[in-house]
């Protein structure tokens, strides 16, 4: 009986350790434009083969904020292109999946020098708009993180779906009228956002500008789309016959990730003290 509360916490304190160091299951990731790299998460990215676009890493001039040094090669390197260009992602099954686009301005210092989009198997335009400056500002990390779901041959994001075929998605980034397209790094991991590493806040306080939203995902696709239309950019919509799949959700990482990450530790700490307390009694 004396050992049952010692053996509860450190069953208790297991769990946790186990929860926080679950291993994601990464069903593709590239380093766009650069070589294989292995991030802190653990996560290996693969060496980029794509033929088409230009791969460029003069990203490595700058210090990339938001990111450790071990990891700044993922926002320095990149591939662009001088119109639209596509990676395809291997589906192995149904299920929730998450995807995370990597970027980070290298070149321009003012806003709407680079704006382009992002399309999902060539319907839904999972980032609309894109100015990275405008978003982070030059040489600071920003990741857009999009859930989706997968059930048979179709494809649901937010509350919009399509047929998709071969088990393949095509990720498209597409040229607008102001400058080329780009991506650092993808990565697509099977689970539930809630999973996926996150980038810690902007340095030094830092906003975006007006109408720009920090790293901001795609609404959960874990259930069936509701009946009722997403939000979505009329104008926009209308001029590239797409729809934007989901109105865009508030800012992730408003909260401090780090002390996210401690809470579960704290509450076990809490929790174990009036059992310390009574054991030191006895």
């Amino acid at each position: 009986m004396d050992m049952l509360p010692i053996n509860v916490i450190t069953i208790f304190l297991l769990l946790i350790t186990c929860s926080l160091t679950h291993a994601l299951d990464v069903i593709y990731a590239v380093n766009c434009g650069g070589q294989e790299h292995t991030d802190i998460h653990g996560i290996r990215y693969e060496r980029d083969t794509l033929s088409v676009g230009i791969p460029s890493d003069y990203g490595r001039n700058l210090e990339i904020g938001r990111v450790v040094p071990q990891d700044q090669i993922l926002y320095q390197t990149e591939r662009y292109h001088t119109s639209s260009f596509t990676y395809e992602l291997p589906i192995p099954g149904d299920g929730e999946y998450v995807l995370v686009l990597k970027f980070s301005e290298v070149w321009f210092a003012n806003p709407n020098q680079k704006v382009f989009d992002v399309l999902l198997n060539s319907e839904h335009v999972i980032v609309s708009g894109l100015d990275i400056f405008a978003r982070v500002g030059r040489g600071v990390a920003h990741d857009e993180i999009v859930p989706f779901r997968v059930k048979g041959d179709r494809l649901f994001v937010g509350s919009d779906n399509s047929q998709f075929y071969n088990r393949r998605l095509s990720l498209e980034f597409v040229k607008g009228d102001r400058d080329n397209p780009k991506i650092n790094a993808i990565v697509l991991i099977k689970g539930s956002i809630e999973e996926v590493p996150r980038l810690p806040p902007i340095p030094g306080g830092q906003q975006p500008l007006e109408g720009g939203d920090l790293d901001q995902a795609v609404p959960d696709a874990a259930h069936d789309p509701a009946p009722a239309a997403a939000s979505v950019e009329d104008e926009e919509a209308t001029r590239r016959k797409r729809k934007v799949s989901g109105p865009k959700a508030s800012d992730p990482y408003q909260a401090d990730p780090a002390s996210t990450a401690l809470l579960p530790v704290l509450i076990a700490v809490a929790a174990a003290l009036p059992l310390f307390f009574c054991l030191c009694k006895l």
